[in-house]
């Protein structure tokens, strides 16, 4: 592709990285929109050649193209005042990053809904994760979609209008809440009184996402794909109280999957569900009674 003449309004995270790697990829980011003092610094450090305008100033300086990276809430607005000031010109592409969004948030707008399947962290090392991802696209021009995205070293993964939210929520679901996972289970082995929960998880959460990803549900083991209602109730009887209603949801949830594989028989899961049932039940009931003034002592019980 023909190098362009590049804008990018928002430059967090996400913004700042692919601004980056449309330079390296040949393309010219010419301008850049920053408002707090970690975007500046940012763009100063991955945007050297980049002037920090006001959005709509960088709208004008890209002719070619302007990257949105601005939160999903603020898209719909951000667009609206563009186009309303007149910084948005023909034959100008406008791409957005958001996952959720697709075109019907561009308006009237030419443009494309461009979002990278990966996490950001604004880092210069973001960059060397980028080559071989899926990008999650809609737009009326595949053909400079597909170019657009081969230039920053990824592949087009065609998402319907109408899928965006559910596109998006499979991502959100798995790397975001994967996140509180983590950080769940690594508070969980420090209350056990593990001195380096990271040295413990990442050996065994490596493999299981490496399995999850090759062998699906196929891939679960443990206590609830057993049917070990015993061991989880030992579990719950010592998970501090604000950890029991995420593990509950992501048990019964393991549950219902490791019946409908097959890898749990139903006869066999009885035992457990009623456990999850029960333990769910306690859960709310202690809640009411929190919202009522009650105090529980350090493990999360209510005192007898």
């Amino acid at each position: 592709m023909n190098a362009l003449t590049v804008g990018v309004v928002g430059a967090g995270r996400v913004g700042a990285v692919l601004g980056a790697a449309l330079n390296a990829a040949g393309h010219r980011v010419v301008a850049a929109a920053a408002v707090s003092a970690a975007s500046r610094e940012r763009a100063a450090r991955l945007l050297p050649g980049a002037a920090i305008l006001p959005a709509d100033e960088v709208a004008r300086a890209a002719t070619d193209l302007l990257l949105l990276a601005v939160p999903d809430d603020t898209l719909a607005a951000v667009i609206a005042g563009l186009d309303r000031t007149g910084a948005l010109r023909a034959g100008q592409v406008v791409a957005h990053t958001s996952g959720a969004h697709g075109l019907d948030v561009l308006g009237d707008v030419n443009g494309m809904a461009l979002h990278p399947a990966m996490t950001f962290t604004g880092a210069d090392t973001d960059l060397e994760r980028l080559p071989g991802i899926a990008w999650g696209v809609t737009a009326p021009d595949r053909v400079f979609a597909t170019r657009l995205v081969a230039d920053l070293g990824g592949v087009p993964e065609w998402v319907a209008e109408e899928s965006r939210p559910l596109y998006h929520a499979a991502l959100a679901h798995g790397a975001n809440h994967l996140v509180t996972l983590v950080n769940e289970a690594a508070g969980l082995l420090r209350a056990a009184g593990v001195g380096e929960p990271g040295r413990v998880l990442s050996p065994l959460l490596t493999a299981a996402l490496d399995n999850a990803l090759r062998m699906g549900d196929a891939a679960l083991t443990g206590p609830v794909s057993r049917g070990d209602a015993g061991t989880v109730a030992k579990h719950l009887d010592r998970m501090p109280a604000d950890a029991v209603p995420a593990y509950l949801a992501m048990a019964r949830r393991t549950a219902d999957r490791a019946i409908a594989s097959g890898r749990l028989r139903p006869q066999d899961a009885t035992a457990l569900l009623d456990v999850l049932s029960r333990a769910g039940h306690d859960s709310r009931t202690a809640a009411v009674h929190d919202e009522k003034g009650t105090t529980r002592d350090r493990s999360g019980a209510h005192p007898r």
